[in-house]
């Protein structure tokens, strides 16, 4: 494990008065075929310390529970053609703004949820509130991660979807795998903020991760560090 932080990013952040180093760990890249225990215990054991927060993102997760689909095995129906075609575009991620995304949302989450969370940001965006389609559509929307040319191959050509039970999967990998050292946190962070979709943390704590992680230190490029530990500096 490198103690370097990622490219553009600081490695320590000081939040609500104490510092935190957020050390990235660079893997190889995640199968579909992997197994999510195996590759956790094959990075991180010898890194984490007692009182760390070993924090998981929530694409490795779903790759490992088959939730990673080739945008050539996705049909997109007329509905999500014209849903997609409304999403605001930002140079940080696809989201739901093209045609495959968004028909993966409105099969994981339902049409009905999908087409009422999208009519009511049309009217409150008229207003100039923002956000309120991903309150309502949920996590699983938000959660949703498409292609782009800066994804390591071969997720530069597939959408991966919000992973199944993340908080089971948090208490499973803390107690099961890394034998109650030190915390663990499924997350999705990205350039425009985050959240927190399972951990072994209370409340507060999870509020407080999500501001030690909000500039990303992950990055969201070629980075190959899936994984980071947090720990008091």
């Amino acid at each position: 494990m490198s103690s370097a932080a990622n490219e553009g990013k600081a490695l320590t952040v000081s939040v609500d008065g104490s510092d935190y180093a957020r050390i990235p760990i660079r893997t190889r890249v995640v199968m579909p075929d992997d197994d999510l225990d195996a590759f956790i215990r094959e990075y991180a054991p010898e890194q984490v310390r007692p009182g760390d927060i070993l924090f998981v993102t929530e694409k490795i997760v779903a790759i490992t529970q088959g939730r990673s689909f080739s945008v050539k095995e996705i049909t997109p129906r007329k509905l999500a053609v014209f849903l997609s075609s409304h999403v605001t575009k930002t140079p940080w991620g696809i989201g739901l703004g093209i045609p495959e995304t968004m028909e993966m949302a409105l099969r994981e989450c339902g049409t009905p949820r999908i087409v009422f969370a999208a009519g009511v940001a049309a009217v409150t965006k008229a207003f100039g509130r923002k956000g309120d389609f991903y309150r309502i559509a949920g996590d699983k929307a938000r959660a949703i991660d498409g292609p782009t040319k800066h994804t390591i191959p071969p997720y530069n050509e597939a959408v991966v979807l919000a992973p199944e039970r993340p908080r089971e999967v948090a208490a499973h990998l803390k107690d099961d795998v890394l034998g109650g050292v030190c915390d663990v946190a499924v997350v999705d962070i990205n350039d425009l903020g985050g959240n927190i979709l399972g951990s072994t943390l209370d409340r507060a704590g999870e509020e407080r991760l999500v501001r030690i992680l909000k500039d990303n230190p992950l990055g969201q490029r070629h980075e190959s560090t899936p994984l980071g530990i947090v720990r008091g500096a």
